[in-house]
C-alpha cells in the first residue's frame, strides 16, 4: 500500500473547560486537574433542581469580526459556537503549518458536529421581532457553511447530529468525501456549548447526569456524566503534503444499532463488537497491537459495561498484558456531540508526550465490568507511558450510533518534526514529556 496516500491528522486546535488552547489542556490533562467547576456562569444553578457542577469554556463574548469578515449586527447575532469555530479552524489550519489563505479557492471540505442549537432558542426568546441575521447566524448549517464562506473554501460543507458520536459521523464522511475525490483537505470539528438548564433538566430526568458532578467512568459508583463544552477542529490532509502529521487515520466506522429491545438510548456490546472487528479487519491491523483506547465512557450503568465488554471481546483475547484504557471525561465532563474529538485530541498529545494521562474518580471496578474485574484491562490512573504505535478512540450516541477510529503513529515522523524545532529531537521530546 502506497503510505503516500494516506490521510493525516496535521493541525489541531480546541477550547476546553479552563483550557483555551490545546497545550494548557494537556498540562491539566497530565496534572490530572479536574476541570469541572462549581462556578456555573451559565445559569443561577440554586434555581434549578440539577447538579451545579459544569465544564464550561470562556471568552465566550470576545470576537475579532472583523478579522473574519463579520459586520458587528452579524457577530451579535451568531451563535457563539459559530464565532468559536471560525477561531480554532483558523488556529487548526496554521498549526499544521499552512497559511490558511494559501487555501482560498481549493476543494477544503469542511464537516461540523453539534446538537443542541441553545443560542437560537435564547436569540428568538429575547427578540419579538426576528431579523434575517438571526437566520445566518445561528441556523445550524452555518456552523459549517459560516466556515466555507469566511475562508472561501470550495468542498462539501456539512453539519452532522448522530448525539454524542456526531463528531466521528463527521469524521468518517469527511473521509469518504477525501478518498472519492470530493475535497483535498479536509476541516473536521465540532462545538458544544452549554447555555440553557432545561437541556440539563432533561438529561437529568433520563438518569443520564451524575449527582456529584462527577464523571466516575467504569467505577462501581457510577451514576452518570457531566455535562460539559468544547469547541475543536482538525485539518485533515494527504500524508504526502503534510508538513506535521500527528498521526495517519488508519480506519474510521460509524454504523447505527438498530431496533433494540432495552430502548433506543442503550449502548448494543453486540454491534460495537462487530463494529471494531471490522475496523480493524478493513485497516489489516492486529487489535493486539493496540496498546491503550480511548473509551466512550460516559460512567453510566447501562453504558460502561456495554462497552468493556466489546472492548474485551476484540482486544483481550490471547493478549499477554492488560489492555489499558481510559476516558477524558473523567477530566473535563461530557461534551456530547464532539467529544469523540475531544478523545482524539487526548490521544494525539499523549502519543506525542509518549505518556498517558491519568482518568479521574476510579477506585473500585464496576462489577458488571467483568474485564476490568478479572484484570484483562486496566484504567490509567496514573501517568503511564505510552508504547507501540497504535491506539484506538470509541465512541457512540444514545440514538444508537456508534463509532470507532484506529489511529497509527510513526516515530520517525515524530522525530523529523521535533528536529524542525530543535536540533537535538531527544531533548525536545523530554521536554514535551514534561
Amino acid at each position: 500500500m502506497d503510505k503516500n496516500q494516506d490521510w493525516v491528522i496535521s493541525g489541531m486546535s480546541g477550547r476546553f473547560p479552563e483550557s483555551e488552547n490545546v497545550d494548557i489542556f494537556w498540562e491539566h490533562l497530565i496534572e490530572g486537574k479536574d476541570l469541572i467547576s462549581e462556578n456555573n456562569t451559565r445559569w443561577n444553578a440554586k434555581a434549578y433542581q440539577i447538579p451545579h457542577r459544569i465544564g464550561s469554556i470562556g471568552r465566550l463574548d470576545k470576537f475579532d469580526a472583523s478579522f473574519f469578515g463579520v459586520s458587528g449586527t452579524q457577530a451579535n447575532t451568531m451563535d457563539p459556537k459559530t464565532r468559536i469555530s471560525l477561531e480554532v479552524v483558523y488556529e487548526a489550519i496554521s498549526d499544521a503549518g499552512v497559511n490558511p489563505k494559501s487555501l482560498e479557492g481549493n476543494r477544503v471540505g469542511v464537516f461540523m458536529a453539534t446538537s443542541f442549537s441553545e443560542a437560537a432558542d435564547i436569540w428568538l426568546r429575547s427578540n419579538e421581532n426576528p431579523t434575517g441575521y438571526y437566520i445566518t447566524g445561528c441556523h445550524p448549517t452555518m456552523l459549517a457553511d459560516r466556515i466555507s464562506y469566511v475562508f472561501n473554501f470550495k468542498g462539501p460543507s456539512c453539519v452532522f447530529d448522530t448525539a454524542c458520536s456526531a463528531s466521528f459521523s463527521a469524521l468518517q464522511y469527511a473521509m469518504l468525501a477525501l478518498k472519492s475525490g470530493l475535497c483535498d483537505s479536509a476541516i473536521v470539528g465540532g462545538a458544544n456549548i452549554n447555555l440553557l438548564p432545561l437541556i440539563s433538566e432533561a438529561f437529568f430526568s433520563m438518569g443520564a447526569i451524575s449527582l456529584n458532578g462527577k464523571c466516575k467512568v467504569f467505577d462501581a459508583d457510577c451514576d452518570g456524566y457531566v455535562r460539559s463544552e468544547a469547541v475543536v477542529a482538525l485539518y485533515i490532509c494527504r500524508k504526502v503534503d503534510a508538513k506535521r502529521s500527528y498521526a495517519t487515520i488508519a480506519g474510521i466506522k460509524c454504523v447505527n444499532d438498530g431496533y433494540k429491545p432495552e430502548g433506543i438510548s442503550v449502548p448494543s456490546a453486540q454491534i460495537q463488537e462487530q463494529l471494531m472487528k471490522e475496523v480493524y479487519a478493513e485497516a489489516k491491523k492486529n487489535p493486539l497491537e493496540v496498546f491503550y483506547v480511548e473509551a466512550h465512557g460516559t460512567g453510566t450503568k447501562a453504558g460502561d459495561p456495554k462497552e468493556i465488554r466489546a472492548l474485551d471481546a476484540v482486544f483481550c483475547t490471547g493478549r499477554k498484558e492488560p489492555l489499558l484504557v481510559g476516558s477524558v471525561k473523567t477530566n473535563m465532563g461530557h461534551a456530547e456531540p464532539v467529544s469523540g474529538l475531544c478523545g482524539i485530541i487526548k490521544v494525539l498529545l499523549t502519543r506525542r508526550a509518549k505518556t498517558i494521562p491519568p482518568s479521574l474518580n476510579f477506585k473500585t471496578p464496576n462489577r458488571d465490568c467483568q474485564a476490568l474485574v478479572a484484570g484483562r484491562m486496566q484504567v490509567v490512573t496514573e501517568a503511564m507511558q505510552f508504547k507501540g504505535n497504535l491506539a484506538g478512540v470509541n465512541c457512540f450516541g444514545f440514538g444508537g450510533t456508534t463509532a470507532h477510529v484506529l489511529l497509527e503513529f510513526d516515530d520517525m515522523e515524530l522525530d523529523r518534526q521535533l528536529e524542525h524545532h530543535s536540533d537535538n529531537p531527544q531533548e525536545e521530546r523530554k521536554k514535551v514529556m514534561r
